[in-house]
Parts: structure tokens; sequence; C-alpha cells
């Protein structure tokens, strides 16, 4: 069995293979040809958080796989972060587990890169401001992989400590060509930004209307127990795209409450989600029709996406043959 450590997981991904590669798994996700059926989890309920299991198969990369995650909010801001993985890959001829990887670098990169091929099909070909809602792992990623799929030159971080900000900030500015700069409010970041990222585990919306310029790309990928990012006259307002309509309005903890709440409140219905990132690619539906349009992604995370990701890991671990820095056991 291949057995792949974190720092060996984000050497061997690439980020625009893996994009590209998302595109054509949420495709097959919205046909009905990969297999993702609903996670399931145990709750931790004096800690706010949960250990899912998210088996998934997709064919189009030959990958048969399941994701064993925990997600503990309250480890934000410690040594530790929210998401913790691994993941396991299985023959899909014979069902012989293959690989182990550390899931947590895959759950981090993957949920980047699927925003960022959100932000290819819908945000606006010449945007060039980012807003970075977050400072965590998340942040990092989405900061990295927007700059991948559009021509970003400016890129604002807000957080809710502002000497987080300033060193996420300070990092990302050797590692992207942007000018990149920490902001003391999310508003403030969100003022005249073309794509938005957030990446936050609020209890009350980091994204309201009234912030927000026209034409605007969201995307929201945080999660709370009881809160949610995205005010309601966002939704509202927005032409709004999931990975899976099945997985983004089933209950909780697997759906959003971000349109969960909207919809219990009679702001919108289930038939507001216009459409899945797969529908997107193949061309079923629209997207973007005008260039003053706010759209929004929000990203609860399906199992096809790490597969994928893992597809592409373990494909190039074995490529580059086994060294010193991979074990086989």
């Amino acid at each position: 069995m291949l057995v792949l450590g974190r720092s060996q997981v984000e050497a061997l991904i690439d980020m625009d293979a893996l994009i590209d590669a998302l595109a054509q798994a949420m495709a097959d996700l919205s046909a009905g040809r990969a297999s993702a059926p609903d996670r399931i989890a145990v709750l931790v309920p004096e800690k706010e958080g949960f250990l899912a299991a998210m088996p998934g198969y997709a064919p189009s990369t030959g990958v048969l796989m399941t994701k064993l995650v925990s997600l503990f909010p309250r480890n934000a801001g410690t040594l530790l972060p929210t998401h913790q993985a691994v993941i396991v890959v299985f023959d899909p001829a014979t069902g012989a587990p293959s690989a182990l990887l550390d899931g947590t670098a895959v759950t981090a990169a993957r949920t980047g890169a699927c925003s960022a091929l959100s932000a290819r099909l819908l945000a606006r070909e010449e945007a060039t401001v980012l807003a970075v809602l977050g400072t965590g792992v998340q942040a990092r990623s989405h900061a990295r992989a927007m700059c991948r799929v559009r021509p970003i030159r400016e890129v604002r971080v807000a957080g809710r400590d502002p000497a987080k900000a300033a060193a996420l900030a300070t990092e990302l500015t050797s590692v992207l060509d942007a000018d990149v700069q920490a902001v003391p409010t999310y508003s403030e970041a969100l003022d005249g930004a073309h794509v938005a990222a957030a990446t936050t585990h609020a209890l009350e919306p980091v994204v309201h209307r009234p912030w927000l310029t026209p034409g605007v790309h969201v995307t929201s990928v945080g999660y709370n127990p009881a809160g949610r990012e995205i005010d309601d006259a966002t939704i509202a307002d927005a032409l709004v795209c999931v990975e899976s309509r099945h997985a983004a309005l089933a209950p909780f903890p697997a759906g959003s409450n971000d349109l969960l709440m909207p919809i219990r409140h009679g702001i919108i219905t289930p038939e507001h989600v216009h459409a899945e990132l797969g529908e997107l690619v193949s061309g079923d539906k629209p997207g973007r029709t005008s260039p003053d349009q706010i759209t929004l992604y929000k990203s609860v995370g399906v199992a096809v996406q790490d597969a994928v990701a893992a597809a592409l890991v373990v494909t190039a671990a074995r490529m580059r043959s086994v060294g010193e820095e991979i074990m086989l056991a």
C-alpha cells in the first residue's frame, strides 16, 4: 500500500491539473455517472464537531475511495486545523485497498480548486480584485487557486484577528504575483472586489448585500452548525450554483445553512438554486447572463472532489517512482 503524508501530498498536487479534473468530475456527478452517496456523520455536540464518512467513485479518473473527515470549528485559532482527514483509495477492479493519504491536505486543495472552477465558469473574465474573508487553511488555498483562473492583481485579506490577517497577507505576498494587503473589516475587503472567497466559520454572515459590487462572484465554503456566511439578501439576489443540489439542500449536518435558513425563512425556494457546477461545465445550464449579475457558488463538499484529487496525487507519486520520501507499506 502506498502511504503518503501531508507534506508529500502537498508536493504532489498540481493545482492546474486539479481544477481541470474537477470540471469533468462535476459533469460526471451531475450526469449521474459518478457515485457520491450522502455522507454520514457522528456528532460531538459538546465540541460542535462531527466525524463524517464520505465514499465516492469517479469513473472519469477510475478511482474508488473513502474519506474520514472530522470538522471541529473550535480548533480555529489553534495549532490544529478545523478539518482533519484521511483518505483510503481502493482498486476499482478488485476492491483491494491500494493507498492511504493524508486527507487534510487533499481537502484544502480540492476545496480551493473547485471554488476556482466556479470562478472560471462564473466570474467576469477581467476580474482583478479578490477579497479573501478568513485567515485559515482555506483562505490560503483559495487565494492561490483563484489566481490560477483570473488575472488577479489585488488581494484583500480580512479576518476576526487583524494580526492573523496581516500575517497571511505577508505570506501570500511571497507566493502571489499580486498586491496583497490586510484590511480591517470584511466590508472593506468586499468594497469593489470582483471575486470574493468566504472561508470562515462565522456565526453571523460576513457577506452582506450592500457591501457587494455589481458583477461580483462570491464563493462560500465556510461551515458553522449554528450560523452561516452569506446574508439572505445576497442569496436572494444572486445566481446560485452548487456542487450538488441534493447535497447542498440536505438536512444538517450535510447541507448548507446559507441555503437552508433562507428557505426556512421563506426568502427563497429550493428552485432558487440555479445550477450545479457540472451543468455549467456541460452547457446544460447557462452561467452569467450580464456583467452586473451577482453570482454565488455555495460549497458543502462532495466525495468525488476528494476522489479526483486523490487519483492525481497517487498517479503523480507512482510516476515519480518510489523514493526516500514515499513509503510503501
